[in-house]
């Protein structure tokens, strides 16, 4: 039931939005570097900070260990925090030379949960990101949750406003199919929902591809929602839509 539930809504979401083609990066490395980069921005501030990176010959792990913590701060400014950031970038890519020889594909290339654990060792990469890079950079099976994912699936009925990050995972990965361009495309379509419609603050309701569905569904003109069975809960992130 829950399966064909999640698969629906994917469908619903795909017809809507059209498929998203994610992530938006030419090559791993440069996946691994949005995806340290794009934490609490939105993607395009994080491509002009790698185009800034190109522009100077720098977006290699080699140059990237080798550029002054300085001057890669000023090269990320667009990102925000970019002074910690430039901090954690060079962190990680001084870990892929020193363990890994310099190269991405060796370190892309170790087990799902050994990579994960390693990507989770490294400061500044919480779950997120690190499924981010097990998703998008290493073609893994791997569900990311971000907090579109909270609110929507929250607003549907589905799970608290406050479940854990783990808790919200499971439920995509104990009821679809293992499959690396299903997850891809179903968390490319939910960014797409939270960010153009299923805001934190005044959402779309009456257009969204859910709204049929939806257990939080608030009409343009301020009415309650509809009570469909499952519990009303009002969930309101405090974090800025950013992706």
């Amino acid at each position: 039931m829950l399966h064909q539930e999640l698969r629906e809504i994917f469908d619903d979401l795909l017809e809507h939005f059209g498929p998203q083609h994610w992530w938006p990066g030419e090559t791993p490395l440069e996946v691994v570097v949005g995806a340290i980069l794009t934490q609490n921005v939105a993607w395009n501030n994080v491509e002009k900070a790698i185009n800034n990176l190109q522009g100077k010959d720098l977006l290699s792990v080699a140059g990237l260990v080798q550029v002054p913590r300085e001057e890669l701060a000023e090269l990320i400014i667009p990102t925000r925090y970019y002074n910690q950031k430039a901090t954690r970038l060079k962190g990680f890519m001084i870990m892929v030379e020193e363990e890994f020889s310099g190269e991405m594909d060796k370190l892309l290339a170790l087990e799902t949960d050994e990579l994960r654990r390693l990507l989770l060792k490294s400061k500044g990469i919480g779950k997120e990101t690190a499924d981010s890079i097990l998703l998008y950079a290493a073609d893994r099976p791997v569900f990311v949750v971000d907090a579109y994912t909270r609110r929507i699936f929250s607003r549907l009925g589905y799970v608290e406003e406050k479940v854990s990050y783990d808790e919200m995972q499971a439920l995509f990965t104990n009821h679809l199919p293992a499959d690396t361009d299903l997850f891809n495309e179903y968390h490319a379509l939910i960014v797409a929902l939270g960010k153009d419609i299923c805001r934190a603050r005044n959402p779309l309701c009456s257009d969204c591809p859910l709204n049929h569905r939806c257990s939080y569904r608030i009409a343009e003109d301020g009415k309650q929602p509809e009570d469909n069975g499952r519990d009303n809960t009002e969930y309101y992130e405090n974090a800025e839509d950013t992706k």
